[in-house]
């Protein structure tokens, strides 16, 4: 079920993201988008290939520059327009924890120190400090057994679960998903999405890219579809999906859930 701590439209948004634009060259990828993330809201973002969606998430923490717009994570806030010293583009990416389609562990360390390392260097944890929470992290994820294990001798649902602790090892504000299953066989995928939803129900601020649409339904607060560089339609989840507004949402729609 939605994660009914969030309340839309509550308060100050945990995430405020204002009249973002991206172009590469002459090709617009996002044009004047504009997303508001309330505390604890889970935010599902899907949409045809092509439409902005992962570029819109890695703006979220500049791992992609926007040519304009506003960044706020918590009380953190970048206007795009003025010059972005490194000590403020540091203090914004620590707010969030990012989850990619691929894995991207170290394969020269085990578990363990992937989720370690960057505890140690980044926030100045003790060696002793960072192993035990990162222990607490590998057993959130279900994987106790696997401490010492080198990601070469994990599945990829074991090596994207390992990802997501060493995300959460670093205490972000907001987590942030670009496809996490994508990569993976759908039976391998579930065990990655139940370390989600476990998430979501503990009131983490989430934003999603997925395919996954059942996830979307049932677990996100609010559904976005994005097409042709900006928001096509956001709403309730099931209502977005049995209920489309736009032509555009119900054929991309029909594609999806129905193949």
């Amino acid at each position: 079920m939605p994660n009914n701590g969030a309340a839309a439209g509550a308060g100050r948004p945990k995430v405020a993201l204002d009249n973002i634009r991206k172009s590469y060259g002459d090709h617009v990828v996002l044009d004047d988008v504009t997303l508001h993330v309330q505390q604890g809201e889970v935010i599902s973002i899907i949409g045809p290939s092509g439409a902005g969606k992962s570029t819109f998430l890695r703006c979220t923490n500049l791992l992609e520059m926007p040519d304009a717009g506003r960044i706020r994570v918590g009380d953190h806030e970048i206007d795009t327009s003025q010059r972005i010293g490194d000590k403020q583009l540091e203090r914004l990416r620590r707010t969030t924890g990012m989850v990619f389609q691929s894995f991207n562990l170290f394969p020269h360390k085990t578990a363990l120190e992937n989720v370690s390392l960057g505890q140690r260097r980044v926030l100045g944890r003790s060696k002793e400090e960072a192993d035990e929470r990162s222990r607490q992290l590998i057993d959130r994820v279900g994987l106790s057994d696997k401490y010492d294990a080198y990601p070469g001798r994990l599945s990829g649902g074991q090596q994207q679960r390992i990802a997501i602790a060493r995300a959460l090892a670093m205490d972000p504000e907001v987590m942030l998903f670009d496809e996490p299953t994508s990569a993976l066989d759908p039976e391998v995928g579930l065990e990655v999405l139940a370390v989600m939803q476990e998430l979501a129900e503990s009131g983490m601020t989430m934003m999603v890219v997925t395919h996954e649409i059942e996830f979307a339904r049932n677990v996100g607060d609010r559904l976005i579809v994005m097409a042709d560089g900006g928001i096509l339609e956001e709403g309730d989840p099931t209502e977005v999906i049995t209920n489309p507004k736009k032509e555009r949402t119900q054929k991309f729609l029909r594609a999806v859930v129905h193949r």
